[in-house]
């Protein structure tokens, strides 16, 4: 009888997690892209939850039931949750999440209106890989809304590439790779390049922040965000939930970036914007746009602290040039050497651990372009 096959170390992964060895799913990609609109926040009347819940509110709308973000992560209950945003200098808006049409104003229905492809993923969520093309100028949210309106059912729909905010190349490719050095131990690495002919500025936003548990009227205990340590190589923020328990977040400073700070705010509903009704709290979901976008300097809370987190990366790129922004989530507060070259091996063994266990999962001769393919479609369901 032939030997049986060792097994992969993904496999090893998979299998302690089934035997509660080590909780390797813990953590992964289950944060959505868009919350706004979904029946999860609806509270209609009559169930319209397009219109209940508009993607103008839910930057300073808190969710309920979920979280939204770009390229994001978070555990397996949605407790915290870690996030891209970024500002292109034109955007009326800091992009926190994706845009898309309702099932009013699409032609055909709810449809994303942005290109963003999940190039690979593991079982465990041990290798992460995420790509989101962000145009350089204003993001034409008018004009998709209109000129699909405009159209009926036997029109196609009106995309994004026909506005002309790609032409010339003006965009970012915005890269996010995850590696989980342990089950509770999880490497983030941010690539950035500008793909126009000339130089171009982008503020980058990493944010962590917690799933609004205490503003619905139940007993609970707030969680909190706060800064644990700074020095000259990077800054510590620690993370403490009632039921999670503590995580630190290490936040390397951006030697490629203009200046980088940490912005602290609450993840709470703006009633004042939203209805003109009192807040309740001084600082609230919102806070990073009004500071980013608006230059308002005291939108966010000076003392430090609250239950939402970012930090903020100013990166000026030549026309070409690639830059990384290097994060790190974990469970383990005082790390020697949170980055460097072991940090930098991590990605390397576990995106090779990912290569031998797809050709384990799918073993035939094929080209490199279906792998490819075939990568991305598994990536995309997980």
């Amino acid at each position: 009888m032939p030997e049986p096959q060792k097994l992969t170390q993904e496999e090893i992964r998979l299998k302690e997690d089934r035997e509660r060895k080590a909780y390797w799913r813990k953590w992964g990609c289950y944060l959505s892209n868009r919350q706004w609109g979904t029946v999860r926040e609806d509270y209609s009347a009559d169930g319209s939850a397009w219109d209940d819940f508009t993607f103008e509110q839910s930057h300073y709308r808190a969710y309920r039931w979920g979280e939204d973000g770009i390229a994001g992560i978070s555990d397996n209950h949605q407790r915290l949750c870690f996030s891209l945003a970024m500002w292109n200098g034109n955007d009326p808006f800091l992009k926190e999440r994706l845009y898309g049409l309702t099932n009013t104003q699409g032609n055909l229905g709810e449809d994303v209106k942005e290109y963003y492809f999940h190039l690979d993923n593991t079982p465990t969520h041990s290798y992460m890989k995420f790509l989101y093309k962000y145009p350089q100028k204003a993001f034409p949210y008018w004009q998709l809304e209109h000129e699909n309106k405009k159209r009926g059912l036997k029109d196609r729909e009106f995309e994004l590439i026909e506005t002309g905010i790609f032409d010339e190349d003006r965009y970012f490719d915005v890269t996010v790779e995850y590696a989980k050095e342990s089950d509770e131990d999880i490497l983030i690495y941010i690539q950035v390049t500008n793909r126009a002919s000339e130089n171009a500025t982008i503020h980058q936003l990493p944010t962590v922040r917690f799933r609004n548990i205490w503003s619905w009227g139940y007993d609970v205990a707030k969680p909190q965000v706060k800064i644990y340590e700074q020095n000259e190589d990077y800054s510590v923020i620690e993370v403490q939930h009632p039921d999670l328990g503590k995580r630190w977040l290490y936040c390397a400073n951006g030697r490629a970036s203009k200046h980088s700070s940490l912005l602290f705010t609450e993840n709470n509903t703006n009633h004042q914007r939203l209805s003109r009704n009192q807040n309740d709290s001084l600082y609230v979901k919102d806070a990073f746009h009004k500071y980013v976008v608006e230059n308002k300097q005291d939108a966010v809370n000076p003392n430090k602290i609250g239950t939402k987190f970012a930090a903020y990366y100013t990166l000026e790129l030549e026309s070409g040039e690639t830059t990384a922004i290097q994060l790190r989530l974990c469970d383990k507060p005082e790390l020697e050497t949170p980055f460097g070259e072991p940090f930098n091996n991590t990605f390397q063994i576990r995106k090779q651990e990912a290569d031998e266990f797809y050709q384990r999962v799918s073993p035939h001769q094929k080209s490199a372009a279906l792998q490819n393919e075939e990568r991305q479609a598994i990536a995309g369901k997980l």
